[in-house]
């Protein structure tokens, strides 16, 4: 216990640093997702913007990078991420591995909840003359609102679980600091310390999920 008291400053940077790495990558891969996921429901076989090369080429993107484990294909896009973020190791390396890898889980997440929303809802819009990109403002997203608000939940407690694996990567946050000052010190207190406050943040996040979806789905 008096070495978690003596180690708290650390143990406060790395739940800052679990934010900005999981925050950041929410952000970035929750909003590319989304429109990956779009493009993926919108084109496929009798959508409102059938196309089906598009969906062909989308299709086998999230494919191929969707199944690969997360530490895997950090180190794959390891070259990238010196390209865009400067370097291959470190918080924003992480990071940038995070958002990529969201985004592909994420697309997929969106067009299955996309493909909730009842064909005759947007039939009727059609029928009024609403446009495609009108239909998706105004009548998919809403509709699909309740099932995505979810669906991110889910994503976010997936992302929390991969940022643990930053320590093994060169990257902070709680991961690093329970490996480094627990797991490697041999000294239990540490470790667990550092479960707890992820425990706590993703129930924290998951309730406000279920409330939040639960208010959308009862109007």
């Amino acid at each position: 216990m008096e070495q978690l008291i003596e180690l708290s400053p650390k143990l406060w940077t790395a739940v800052g640093e679990t934010f900005y790495i999981v925050g950041f990558a929410m952000l970035v891969g929750g909003l590319l997702g989304l429109l990956l996921g779009l493009g993926l429901y919108v084109s496929r076989q009798g959508s409102i913007l059938q196309n089906r090369p598009v969906f062909a080429i989308l299709n086998f993107v999230v494919n191929t990078f969707r199944p690969i484990p997360f530490i895997i294909f950090v180190a794959a896009v390891q070259p990238l991420a010196r390209i865009v973020v400067g370097t291959g190791i470190g918080n924003n390396a992480v990071t940038f591995g995070l958002a990529l890898a969201a985004t592909f889980a994420i697309s997929r997440i969106v067009e299955q909840n996309l493909l909730t929303v009842q064909p005759g809802v947007i039939e009727a819009a059609r029928s009024v003359g609403a446009g495609p990109y009108r239909i998706i403002g105004t009548i998919l997203l809403p509709e699909a609102l309740g099932p995505l608000i979810l669906g991110y939940t889910f994503i976010f407690v997936a992302v929390t679980d991969m940022s643990a694996v930053a320590g093994l990567l060169g990257g902070g946050g709680l991961g690093n600091f329970a490996i480094q000052y627990g797991y490697r010190l041999f000294n239990p207190t540490v470790t667990w310390a550092a479960v707890f406050i992820i425990i706590v943040l993703i129930q924290v996040v998951q309730w406000l999920g279920n409330r939040l979806a639960r208010r959308v789905l009862r109007r």
